[in-house]
């Protein structure tokens, strides 16, 4: 596993732990589709559905119909892998 997607591990654990801040940050500072699909993932989760879109847009993908913990649970897969 790469040193990105554990930072993007990591920004979804403190996001999981209520550091919804922390975990922003850490998204934001990741420019990549990854970084962008947790970003979107964060905002989606904050009820920013509109910044949600652009990000979900950024990864080159359509929001998800997935329960958000489906959602989590599903990057943490991808970022695990």
């Amino acid at each position: 596993m790469n040193s990105e997607n554990q930072e993007l591990l990591r920004a979804l654990q403190l996001e999981k732990s209520g550091d919804w801040d922390h975990a922003h940050r850490i998204a934001q500072s990741i420019p990549s589709q990854n970084g962008s699909l947790v970003h979107a993932y964060l905002h989606r989760r904050e009820g920013d559905l509109a910044n949600a879109s652009y990000w979900y847009s950024r990864a080159g993908c359509a929001v998800p119909k997935l329960e958000l913990d489906q959602e989590w649970q599903q990057l943490v897969d991808l970022l695990s892998a």
